[in-house]
């Protein structure tokens, strides 16, 4: 056996101060490096389930949300409904925030205590398993030399007994044999004498030195002790520390305790118990019920102005009614045709209201011929506008609108409405509607 201490092969039980046995209080140093970094795995993991169920939630309530909206669900209940998709989606934020706690706060403090309490040396390993590995081997080193000294006392005595007890069987054996001289018997006799006497000495070198491995023993039980304290102090420093994560991670864990978990189930409940079936009843037979409001039919008077309002909406629910017709088209300069007035706005109708109104209806309503009334004459004349000259013929279909000849001129009396119709004049003095796209300011 080599001197330096290491008798792992001495002892044939497993107590700790057999030879050897302290290396499992060494490894279990290296052991609590590998359980911080298995703690934050387990809780990195529980951090992503967190992370899924609450973009799950989120999800959830997104679409719920648009299926009840859409829904026939009304009233109160809607919003009652509505309260649990607000709930999940408040509940999704709680857990985001647990995630980054677990992923986060908690893993980094067990990261720092991990690396403040384990320090790697640079041939590998971590500095605290080196110094309690030396401290146990330099405990056990003395007393590890007694005990091999023991061990060889101890082989050495048995094996003088068991070469003392052939002695005595052959030595018996030669005495009640008859062919045996006596002087034969003689050396057997002095061969058993001889064994018994190493015997003793063999015993005498195994009590003394058991002896003073048990003198040893004391200071190999403190010093082995000593050592063994300091693991303790540290092995206690990673359970106390553990136990504080873990409580930690415990409040992170328990929304109960958080104020806005509380307030979101309190909420929830109080809008599905602000639900009331009277109030949404009420709510449906107002707007879809008995309640509605109805514009009974009742008689009205012939007016001409009537019948003309009534021509005009029928005109406007009608896209094919709105199309102008155009006959005998000549272009005046051999340009490109006319706009079709299919490419123009389908939906245009002639805003009269913005040119005519109730109190110039009666002085500026024209006749069938586009002659004006003679009353109408003196203020039309002090009206100012632009020249322009038409570009394409233009038949008017209604009593309001004008018909000339591409290369007429005429007065411009206002701007183009929405529907791209303007006032105009002839240079007969009729004044009415025409398309704003078929003329061409004449410049000055």
């Amino acid at each position: 056996m080599s001197s330096n201490g290491d008798l792992s092969d001495l002892g044939s039980c497993d107590s700790f101060w057999e030879p050897g046995n302290y290396k499992r209080t060494v490894k279990r140093i290296d052991d609590g490096h590998r359980l911080c970094n298995e703690l934050v795995t387990c809780f990195q993991e529980r951090a992503k389930i967190e992370k899924s169920y609450a973009v799950q939630l989120s999800d959830w309530a997104k679409r719920w949300r648009g299926t009840v909206e859409k829904g026939p669900q009304y009233g109160t209940l809607e919003k009652a409904w509505h309260a649990f998709m607000q709930a999940a989606e408040r509940l999704s934020e709680l857990h985001l925030e647990l995630r980054e706690r677990l992923a986060g706060e908690d893993s980094d403090k067990v990261r720092g205590w991990q690396k403040e309490a384990f320090h790697k040396q640079m041939m590998g390993g971590f500095r605290e398993t080196k110094d309690a590995d030396d401290g146990f081997r330099k405990a056990q080193k003395p007393w590890v030399r007694k005990l091999k000294e023991v061990e060889s006392t101890k082989k050495s005595y048995h094996q003088a007994r068991k070469e003392e007890r052939t002695a005595v069987t052959r030595e018996t054996h030669a005495k009640a044999d008859p062919s045996k001289s006596q002087e034969e018997v003689r050396k057997y006799t002095t061969r058993v004498e001889r064994c018994s006497q190493e015997a003793e000495k063999a015993k005498e070198r195994y009590e003394k030195a058991l002896e003073e491995l048990n003198r040893c023993n004391p200071r190999y039980m403190e010093d082995m002790e000593q050592v063994f304290d300091l693991t303790q102090e540290a092995e206690r420093n990673r359970l106390r520390f553990f136990k504080d994560v873990l409580l930690d991670i415990h409040t992170h864990l328990d929304l109960s305790c958080r104020d806005g978990f509380k307030g979101l189930y309190r909420d929830l409940g109080q809008t599905i118990n602000a639900a009331n079936d009277m109030e949404d009843l009420r709510w449906w037979r107002n707007t879809h019920g008995p309640g509605m409001s109805m514009n009974w039919p009742q008689f009205e008077e012939w007016s001409p102005e009537a019948s003309r309002s009534i021509v005009r909406k029928e005109k406007s629910s009608h896209v094919e009614d709105n199309v102008v017709t155009l006959t005998n088209i000549i272009s005046s300069g051999g340009e490109d045709t006319p706009p079709s007035p299919t490419a123009q706005d389908s939906t245009r109708v002639k805003d009269y209201s913005s040119d005519w109104s109730d109190e110039d209806s009666p002085k500026k309503v024209l006749a069938v011929n586009g002659v004006g009334e003679v009353e109408d004459e003196e203020e039309q004349e002090k009206v100012e506008g632009v020249r322009v000259r038409a570009l394409y013929d233009y038949t008017g279909q209604e009593a309001d609108e004008l018909s000339f000849k591409a290369g007429e001129e005429l007065l411009k009396l206002g701007e183009e409405d929405e529907q791209g119709w303007c006032k105009g004049q002839l240079t007969s003095g009729q004044v009415g509607l025409y398309p704003a796209n078929y003329v061409q300011v004449i410049p000055s």
